[in-house]
């Protein structure tokens, strides 16, 4: 999968919802295809679990889920809720939902001593709530398989992040002026997308 089909992709479903063709919300990547690719390269697509939020199509893309089964889904409603188990691919549309799932992944790989490891996406806001912190920390406490992969836009929906928490990451070593850090449990990278709203694709659709 190319940089430019990525981006090919995300425009088509734009287009579809636009034209009403989706009834049912997306949330759409922009600016960040050579960060997630890089990710990606060390993803073992085969054996290994991708767990994502509300916004998944380039993982999933990345993952190796064909382009027309991931439309079809889509299509049907099922952006924001992308469970397609027999690719190892699971997400969740809750705030802080994915990562104690991801972490029950984990946790039973290691259990079953099997080489799946498993590679959990979330955003800026929802990598300082409850939930992540708990998630993250047993896993790093417990060297549980698995990468959390945090993507910092600086926005909940359309709220920046540093005026909600500070501009303090607590789970980096140094956090200022980050663009990429990684370590063993964490992948942490900054991005903008000013191509595409939180949610649709610019047009409002009522459904």
């Amino acid at each position: 999968m190319t940089k430019q089909e990525l981006i090919d992709f995300e425009r088509e479903i734009g287009d579809r919802f636009n034209n009403r063709e989706i009834r049912a919300p997306i949330h759409l990547y922009a600016g960040n295809e050579d960060q997630v690719m890089r990710v990606f390269e060390k993803v073992d697509c085969e054996n290994d679990w991708v767990c994502c939020t509300w916004r998944n199509h380039y993982q999933a893309l990345l993952k190796g889920i064909p382009q027309d089964r991931l439309r079809d889904e889509i299509i049907a409603g099922k952006s924001m809720v992308m469970n397609l188990p027999e690719y190892k691919f699971v997400c969740s549309s809750i705030v802080g939902g994915i990562p104690s799932i991801a972490t029950g992944l984990a946790l039973a790989a290691k259990l079953r001593s099997t080489k799946e490891h498993v590679w959990c996406w979330c955003g800026d806001m929802s990598a300082l709530t409850g939930a992540w912190s708990e998630a993250y920390r047993y896993s790093v406490a417990h060297n549980l398989p698995i990468t959390f992969v945090v993507e910092d836009n600086e926005l909940s929906v359309l709220t920046p992040t540093h005026e909600v928490w500070g501009d303090d990451r607590w789970y980096l070593p140094v956090a200022n002026n980050r663009t990429w850090y990684e370590n063993k449990h964490l992948i942490y990278y900054r991005y903008r997308n000013d191509k595409y709203p939180h949610a649709g694709a610019g047009v409002r659709v009522q459904f």
